[in-house]
Parts: structure tokens; sequence; C-alpha cells
């Protein structure tokens, strides 16, 4: 009977953990997918530069 309180206990606290930790990982998603397009946008290797450069032409994005 204990053994089932101790694996329920840990069960929820294993959900509420995870329910408070996602928006910080979806804000951290986001703000790493904008550093990577950006960054790549502003970088001196051409291949990367041309690789984001014709993302923001197909998303619609000015550059020019």
């Amino acid at each position: 009977m204990q053994n089932q309180t101790s694996t329920a206990a840990a069960l929820s606290s294993t959900t509420i953990s995870t329910t408070v930790s996602k928006p910080v990982q979806l804000a951290s998603a986001f703000l790493l997918g904008i550093l990577l397009l950006y960054g790549a946008g502003l970088a001196q290797t051409s291949a990367a530069h041309n690789a984001t450069h014709d993302v923001r032409h197909a998303m619609g994005f000015p550059c020019h």
C-alpha cells in the first residue's frame, strides 16, 4: 500500500514540474530559433547568409 502511494506521489510531482516548465521550454525554443535565424542572416559566410536570405523571402519578410 505504501509503495502505491509513493508511486502516485512521484507521478503527481512529475506532472506538475513538467507543466510549470513547458512555457520556459517554449520560450527557450523560440529565442533559440530567432537567434539562429538572424544570427545566420548576419553571418559573413555566404552559404549561411544566402540560406537565411532565401528563407526570409520565402516567409515574406523584407530584407532589402
